[in-house]
Parts: C-alpha cells; sequence; structure tokens
C-alpha cells in the first residue's frame, strides 16, 4: 500500500510542477519538486511493478527527470517577466543569455550521464566477456582490476540523474541560481565521468582472448586436475552442483569445477575447489589445460553436456543432484554417459524396470556422501517440528509431483492450528514458479500464513505470562540456500514432503515422513510406483491421513530403516569411501 501511495504521489506532483511554472509560483514548485524527488528515491525501494508498467509507456526514469528539466526551464521563463517577484535578479543580465545557458547547462548534464553510461558498460561487458573467468586459482597474472563502486560502475547512472535537482531547485531562486546549480551538476557529471576512464584503460589487456587462455589454462595445468565437475543451467538450479562440492573436497584426488554460464559461481557455496567458467563452446574442447583429468561428473541433463561429452579421453559418469523415484531419475538421456551412479539398489532397480538403455553393468552405487552429519534424533524441543518441504511443478505434466498448489495450504494449516502447537518449517523447492506462476502464488499465500501465524504469536505472548522462550512456538520460512535442506532435517521431527530426493534423503534421520499423494494413486499401485514411499505415512488430496501422522503411533520405525538401505546403499562403509573408491576405480583403470 505504501508503494502505492508513493507511486500516486509521483504522478501527481507532474501537474502542480506545471501549473506552478505557468502561474508562476515559485515556492509551490519548489515543494511539488522536493515531493516528486522524494518519491522518485522511495518508490523503487517499495515497490517494482508500477515502475515497469511506467516504462513500457514511455514513462520510464529518464523521462521523468527531463519533464521536471522542462518544468524549470518554464518557470524560469515565466517568472522573467516584469511583474515576477524575480524581476530585479532576471535585469542583471540579458534574459537570453540566461535561458540559453540554463538550456545548453541541462542538455550537458545528460550529456555526461550519457559518457558515464558507455563508459561504465565498456567497463562491465569487458569483464563479462572475457573468454574465460575462474574462482580459487592464481590469475595474477592478467592484472584483472577491482571494480569501481558500486554508484560509480552502475551503468544505469541513476544517482547522476538526481544532479539535475540542483538545476531544478535553483530554479525557485530565479535563473541565475537555476545556471549556477546546472553548472554544478555538469561539473560533478564530468568527475564521474572521468573517474571511470582509469578503470577502462587497466580493462584493455583482458580483450586478449588468447593471453587471457593462456594465463589461465597456465595455472589449470599446473593444479593437474583429475576429476571434473560440470555444470550449466539457470542460476536457480546453482543447488544441483552446489550440493556436490563439499564431497569433491574431501575425495583423495585433485577436482575441479567447470561452469558454462558467467556469473554462476556467486551462486555456489564458498568452496575450495577451483573453478572455470568458459561459455563458449570451442574455448571448452580446445582448453588443453583440462586433459590431466580422466573423470568428468555431471549434476544434470543439460543440452550444454554435449560439448564436454565429446571429448574422447574423459571418461563420463552421470551423478544426478538427486536419487528420487522421480522419472529424472531414471531418464532415458543417462544412457549416454560411459556410467550412471546411484546411491543404492534402488538406483539400479529403477533403471532395469524402466529399460530406457542403461546397462546395469554401467550403473555402480556410491551412496549418497552428502547425507553425513544427518541426525537420527529430533530438536529435542518441548514441542514438535514439522518441515514441509513441497517438490516444484516440473518441465512438464508428466512430471507433476508437487502438492504445492492443491494440498499445501491446507496442510500448512492444519500443522498451524493443531493442538498442541506444532512448530512449522516451510521449504520450497529452488524451482518452485518457474513454470507454473500458480505454484508461486501458493507458496506466497502460506508463506503469508505462516507469517501471520508467527505475528499473531508474537502479540499473544506478553512479558507477565509465564510462557517462556523455550516453549514459543518459532514458524520458519526458507526459501534460501541457508539454512540448508539437511540442516531443516536436523531442526526437525517429522517430514512433509513429495516425491522426490527430499524423501530418499530425509531417510537418512529414521525419522517418521509422509508423502502427498497428488495423482490420486490407490495406496498399492502409489508404494509400488515409488519405493521410497513404503515406510511413510500416505496422504491423499482429502488429507485424511494427516492427524493420524502427527498424533498417532509410529510403527514403521522398523521399516524405515530397511528402506535406509534399499535407497541409499549399506551403512557400512560409509558413503564418502564408496564414492572415493568409484573415483578410484575409473582413475586407475582397475
Amino acid at each position: 500500500m505504501r508503494g502505492l501511495i508513493v507511486i500516486a504521489a509521483l504522478l501527481a506532483s507532474y501537474p502542480v510542477l506545471l501549473g506552478a511554472a505557468l502561474w508562476p509560483a515559485p515556492l509551490v514548485f519548489g515543494a511539488a519538486a522536493l515531493v516528486s524527488y522524494a518519491a522518485e528515491y522511495a518508490a523503487p525501494r517499495l515497490t517494482r511493478r508500477p515502475l515497469e508498467l511506467l516504462g513500457q509507456v514511455h514513462l520510464g526514469v529518464t523521462m521523468r527527470f527531463a519533464a521536471r528539466e522542462t518544468a524549470a526551464l518554464l518557470l524560469v521563463a515565466r517568472a522573467a517577466g516584469p511583474d515576477s517577484a524575480w524581476s530585479g535578479v532576471w535585469a542583471a543580465g540579458p534574459e537570453s543569455a540566461w535561458f540559453v545557458a540554463l538550456a545548453v547547462s541541462m542538455f550537458g548534464v545528460h550529456g555526461m550521464r550519457a559518457l558515464h553510461t558507455t563508459l561504465a558498460l565498456r567497463l562491465r561487458q569487458t569483464l563479462s566477456r572475457m573468454p574465460v573467468t575462474t574462482r580459487n586459482l592464481d590469475v595474477s597474472a592478467l592484472r584483472i582490476p577491482k571494480l569501481p563502486p558500486g554508484w560509480l560502475g552502475d551503468p544505469r547512472g541513476l544517482r547522476f540523474l538526481y544532479l539535475d535537482a540542483l538545476p531544478v531547485l535553483g530554479a525557485v531562486w530565479g535563473a541565475v541560481a537555476a545556471c549556477c546549480g546546472a553548472a554544478m551538476a555538469l561539473a560533478l557529471g564530468a568527475a564521474g565521468a572521468l573517474a571511470l576512464l582509469p578503470y577502462v584503460r587497466r580493462t584493455r589487456p583482458l580483450t586478449d582472448r588468447v593471453r587471457v587462455l593462456e594465463v589461465v589454462g597456465a595455472q589449470v595445468a599446473a593444479y593437474r586436475p583429475e576429476v571434473i565437475l560440470y555444470f550449466s543451467g539457470a542460476t536457480a538450479a546453482a543447488y544441483q552442483a552446489r550440493m556436490w562440492l563439499p564431497v569433491l573436497e574431501r575425495i583423495d584426488r585433485r577436482a575441479i569445477v567447470v561452469l558454462r554460464e558467467r556469473g554462476m559461481a556467486r551462486h555456489l557455496e564458498p568452496s575450495s575447489l577451483p573453478m572455470v567458467c568458459i561459455p563458449s563452446s570451442a574455448d571448452l574442447m580446445s582448453f588443453r589445460a583440462l586433459s590431466s583429468a580422466k573423470l568428468c561428473l555431471y549434476v544434470s541433463n543439460v543440452g550444454r553436456n554435449v560439448h564436454m561429452l565429446r571429448i574422447p579421453t574423459l571418461r563420463s559418469a552421470f551423478l544426478n543432484h538427486g536419487d528420487s523415484d522421480k522419472e529424472a531419475s531414471f531418464n532415458p538421456f543417462s544412457r549416454v554417459y560411459d556410467e550412471v551412479w546411484v546411491a543404492g539398489p534402488a538406483g539400479r532397480d529403477r533403471y532395469r524396470k524402466a529399460k530406457v538403455g542403461v546397462r546395469d553393468e554401467c550403473v555402480h552405487e556410491v551412496g549418497r556422501p552428502q547425507l553425513q552429519g544427518i541426525s537420527t534424533e529430533g530438536p529435542g524441543l518441548p514441542y514438535r517440528t514439522v518441515l514441509y518441504a513441497p517438490t516444484w511443478e516440473g518441465w512438464n505434466d508428466d512430471l507433476f509431483h508437487t502438492s504445492l498448489m492443491t494440498m499445501g495450504p491446507r496442510i500448512v494449516r492444519a500443522l498451524l492450528e493443531h493442538d498442541p502447537p506444532l512448530r512449522v518449517i516451510y521449504k520450497p523447492h529452488p524451482l518452485t514458479g518457474h513454470r507454473d506462476k500458480a505454484a508461486l502464488r501458493a507458496h506466497r499465500r502460506i508463506a503469508a500464513m505462516i507469517e501471520k501465524a508467527e505475528l499473531a504469536k508474537s502479540k499473544a505472548r506478553h512479558p507477565s505470562r509465564a510462557e517462556g522462550p523455550a516453549t514459543y512456538v518459532r514458524h520458519l520460512v526458507v526459501t534460501g540456500p541457508e539454512p540448508h535442506l539437511y540442516a531443516c532435517f536436523n531442526q526437525c521431527d517429522l517430514l512433509i514432503s513429495d516425491i522426490s530426493s527430499v524423501v530418499a534423503d530425509f531417510l537418512a534421520s529414521e525419522k517418521p515422513y509422509a508423502v502427498t499423494n497428488v495423482a490420486g494413486l490407490p495406496e498399492h499401485a502409489f508404494h509400488e510406483r515409488y519405493p521410497s514411499t513404503e515406510a511413510g505415512v500416505l496422504l491423499g488430496e482429502d488429507l485424511a491421513g494427516l492427524a493420524e501422522f502427527l498424533d498417532g503411533e509410529d510403527t514403521l520405525a522398523r521399516a524405515r530403516v530397511k528402506l535406509r538401505s534399499y535407497l541409499l546403499g549399506p551403512e557400512y562403509p560409509d558413503a564418502l569411501t564408496r564414492f572415493n573408491a568409484a573415483v578410484e576405480r575409473v582413475l586407475t583403470g582397475s
């Protein structure tokens, strides 16, 4: 609501500016200009959509600033008459000379902003178009300069637009003050543009493609990587590679991460692994510094995988980014890899039953090393915690397993209204809403419900009440990478999820879980099709099993222990040992 009020104030200021300029009424003009600038500054911080709509109808930010400047010029012209309040000041010099000076200075301010934007774009494009970028590699020989401060290097140059406040507000006191303000704005704009010149000059050597590739190649060759983790995809899918970084840090061989999308490294968690981003397929396939590696690991099936798959000296292994009963865990595309690595016998059986062309001898059970550290104990709080972690809507309706739109709000409402009180942790899939905006709307509805419940709880607490912090139920909505999903496992007593790798991973905790039956299959058919649900409670469309799950006796503890071995492999040797052994087998050819 505050955002809409600010937008209304911004739009209403322009008729007032025009009327005050024509009257002329300098003080009214000044007040309207101050309101206009304040609304312009506050609007993007409170609401963005209305501003985007204004831009679409050609009333963008530059046009709005130009309109204020035009009104200021009009005010100066109208206030120059013999009966005006500023007639004495105007008489100090030729009317036309002052007006022309003011107009030229205002055009000059925009010219300096255009020059600044040109230099800022040149700087950003030079750095963003490097043939290869790195992390955790010594490329000091390239002498990559530090970026200028954000306000100076921003190509949009919004802060420089506000320099026109000097002549616009100066117009309230007449042409001389407006011209002085314009001169100051012009000088400051020129100083900003000139300040960028040294940065642009220092980036010139980075345009030498051959040299950049040689310097980075030399550092990678000196590292002599043996294992490559390859990733390409949208930034929202960065979690797919992120989950494997700690594992590769702990294996006995030297690993490197190869990325394809610029800026992807910023979306990966801090890691000691060297990373190179090579956007060009030609540069990647000719990057000989990777020739020491013998194994390439893939975490998702994307089109850009083919560029690395074409390198004949690399043995390929598909890791996937989760081991689940979803169709993605037995995708026919998997047969393009030399090997498919799964967590346990369940993964092998999925490919065997699906008959998608992946030979049984190509499937290797390596465990899920990421799951080390998941506790089999609950958080030990005075109240129970339920984690609701629905999956996303999938790339098409055949992969639709999410309960978010049809059951999600009702599940969360039941949890929030449960007596005795429960703590709710809601962690949606990172790709929620990526294909279907209805999923995004459901997510926002759930988040609003939890926020409302949290607000009501906080208001209900009173210093005079005996209730202390230890018994206060604080709900949590997790939409970012932190806290990690596995940290949420350790903070909860129960899980409600959909068909996804979350279910299989949660079995490492051996805690009770429930799975939604979105398709409405009969119970026997559901368990047969999705083996990971066999030791969990089934939730249908009517949520009939929810009350029993929350309040009934846990009779599936032994079934969960048995299913854990089937899905994740044996407990001994541990998963990291088995994963490390798989790497050694490939590298040694044994």
